[in-house]
C-alpha cells in the first residue's frame, strides 16, 4: 500500500469525524454553552481510543493464526472493509449538505438529557469514522511490506483533516465539501475494488476459493512487481501484474457498478406546490 493510498484514508475519514466534532463544538460555543465542552472531548476521546484499540485487536489476532487461518482473517476482514467504506461513501454523498443541521438537532436533544447523553453522543459520532478507519488501514495494508509507508501517509492524513477541520470551524478556510468527498469517494472506490480483488486472493490462499493459479494475465515482464510503477499499482490499486481470474472478475464486478450508482446525478425530491387558500 502506497503512502499515497494511506494518506487518502486518513483524510477522508479524519475529515468526517473532524467534521462532526467542529459542528458540535460550534453549536455549543454559539448557543452560550461552553460549559458542556468537556463532555464533547471525553466521547471524541473514548472513541478514538476505542478506534485504536480495535486496531491492536485486529493485528494481536492475526499475528497470532497459523497461516490458513491468518489469509482467511484478512479476506474477511478485506470484504468488512469494502461493505463498511462503500456505505461510508455514499452516505456522505448523501448526508454531506443537511449533515450540519441534523448533528444540530441531535446535541439539542442530547443537552436536554443530560451530560451523558452528550458524552455518548459525540463518542457514536466519532466512533463510526474510527472504526471503519481502524478496519480499512487494516485490511488496505495486507499486501504491503512491512515498511512504515502507511503508517505514515495515515498520519499525515489525519493530521490535515484536522488542520481542515479547524480552518473551517475558525472560518479562515472555504471548502466545497460536496465536490471534496465525490473526488475523494472516487478515489476510495478504486481503492475498495482493490481490498475486494485481495481479498479473494487471500481466500483462494486459504483453500476456500479455488483458482489461485488460473491466472487472467501475466505482464511481469513488463511491469515488474518490484518496479516503482509496479509498486505503486499494487500498492494504491490491488492491481498485481499476475492477478487470477477470480481476482481480476471480483475487482471489475465491484467497481464498474459501484462507479455508475456513485456517479449517476442524484435525484432531487420536488418541492410541494403550497395548498391554495380557498376563495
Amino acid at each position: 500500500m502506497t503512502v499515497f493510498a494511506s494518506y487518502l484514508i486518513g483524510l477522508r475519514e479524519g475529515l468526517e469525524a473532524t467534521l462532526v466534532v467542529s459542528v458540535l463544538i460550534a453549536f455549543l460555543v454559539k448557543s452560550d454553552r461552553k460549559n458542556k465542552l468537556p463532555q464533547v472531548w471525553a466521547g471524541a476521546g473514548a472513541a478514538v481510543g476505542l478506534s485504536v484499540g480495535f486496531g491492536a485487536l485486529l493485528t494481536f489476532t492475526a499475528a497470532h493464526l497459523e497461516y490458513t487461518g491468518q489469509e482467511l482473517f484478512d479476506a474477511i476482514t478485506s470484504v468488512l472493509a469494502v461493505v463498511f467504506v462503500t456505505w461510508m461513501i455514499f452516505w456522505m454523498r448523501r448526508a454531506a449538505r443537511a449533515l450540519s443541521g441534523e448533528l444540530r438537532g441531535k446535541l439539542s436533544d442530547a443537552l436536554a438529557v443530560g451530560s451523558l447523553a452528550v458524552v455518548l453522543m459525540a463518542f457514536l459520532a466519532v466512533a463510526r469514522e474510527g472504526l471503519e478507519t481502524a478496519l480499512l488501514f487494516f485490511a488496505s495494508v495486507q499486501g504491503a511490506t512491512t515498511t512504515a509507508g502507511p503508517l505514515i501517509g495515515i498520519s499525515l492524513g489525519l493530521v490535515t483533516s484536522m488542520i481542515i477541520g479547524w480552518g473551517i470551524y475558525r472560518s479562515a478556510m472555504k471548502i466545497n465539501l460536496t465536490r471534496f468527498f465525490t473526488w475523494t469517494g472516487l478515489l476510495l472506490i478504486l481503492v475498495a475494488a482493490g481490498i475486494l480483488k485481495y481479498g479473494v486472493h487471500d481466500f483462494q490462499e486459504a483453500g476456500v476459493l479455488p483458482g489461485l493459479s488460473t491466472y487472467a494475465f501475466d505482464v511481469s515482464a513488463a511491469i515488474p512487481p518490484d518496479s516503482w510503477y509496479g509498486t505503486l499499482l499494487a500498492g494504491l490499486l490491488n492491481l498485481t501484474p499476475q492477478p487470477s481470474v477470480a481476482e481480476m472478475v471480483a475487482w471489475a464486478a465491484y467497481l464498474i457498478p459501484t462507479l455508475f450508482f456513485f456517479l449517476r446525478p442524484q435525484r432531487v425530491k420536488p418541492t410541494p406546490a403550497p395548498a391554495s387558500s380557498a376563495a
